[in-house]
């Protein structure tokens, strides 16, 4: 969920590892039709997976051909990611060291937004061979509104004073995350060392049972650290919502993904 500078909540950046198994199990992948475009897009298939997670997008890059490193803050995530079968390096991405080496394409999947936005595309201009490509991505989400409505009042019953405002997705989920991608425009450009950047979009959809809906809920950046009596209060608003919609919806997805191509020079 967008913030005006959400890499500065570096507890909630580093809370997704409370629960790695539901992580992994609920947050959707990303299009194959993303994937494929980024690799065609890149000089080579060696790739830099930034904020990799439990490595969802990584394992997806490895079945495309690729060979995927990545960069962790969170311990947990990391070992989880590394269990699946993906190397992983656990540190910040600003403060990580490359230690001399380059990558193709370097990736984020839903965690760009949780890196300084001008120190992160420096680092990655420093480590993407020339021609190479950033390409951080984001899911942006559009539950129905009545879903949305229940979700931001059980949130705000319970975190009146949180920094997350949750009630402004409940207005078209793109023109909300759009300020989050000029930001990181923004962060390219400043840069210095990169093309133009542009955005990608791939539109799909999927349908959600109350079972499933409340099962992924929980690893929302701004739901991570509920307390658990509140948790449940949130679960409580947000099943009877969909209960009273027949037990499943449909959920439309836009993945955007804002991409700028190393320059050739030095």
């Amino acid at each position: 969920m967008p913030e005006p500078e959400p890499h500065r909540h570096r507890q909630v950046a580093e809370s997704f590892g409370t629960d790695t198994e539901r992580y992994d199990r609920t947050r959707p992948p990303y299009p194959d039709a993303l994937v494929d475009r980024i690799v065609a897009a890149s000089p080579g298939t060696d790739v830099l997976d930034v904020g990799c997670g439990t490595g969802i997008e990584a394992r997806q890059f490895q079945a495309a051909g690729c060979t995927v490193l990545g960069v962790e803050p969170d311990a947990r995530m990391a070992e989880f990611a590394r269990r699946s079968g993906v190397e992983v390096e656990v540190a910040p991405f600003e403060t990580w060291d490359p230690g001399g080496r380059n990558f193709d394409a370097v990736i984020a999947g839903t965690a760009w937004h949780w890196v300084d936005p001008i120190a992160g595309a420096a680092k990655a201009a420093q480590v993407l061979r020339p021609g190479g490509r950033l390409a951080p991505f984001h899911h942006v989400f559009q539950p129905p509104p009545k879903v949305m409505e229940a979700l931001a009042a059980a949130y705000r019953q319970v975190e009146p004073d949180s920094p997350f405002n949750i009630s402004q997705l409940t207005g078209p989920a793109l023109d909300v995350y759009q300020p989050l991608f000029a930001k990181i425009a923004d962060g390219i450009q400043q840069a210095g060392r990169f093309g133009e950047p542009e955005q990608w979009r791939f539109d799909w959809e999927r349908i959600y049972t109350r079972d499933e809906w409340l099962d992924q809920l929980p690893t929302l950046g701004a739901l991570t650290q509920l307390q658990p009596d509140k948790m449940a209060r949130v679960l409580d608003g947000v099943g009877a919502a969909v209960d009273a919609m027949g037990g499943s919806f449909r959920m439309r997805y836009t993945t955007v993904a804002v991409t700028a191509a190393r320059t050739l020079a030095t």
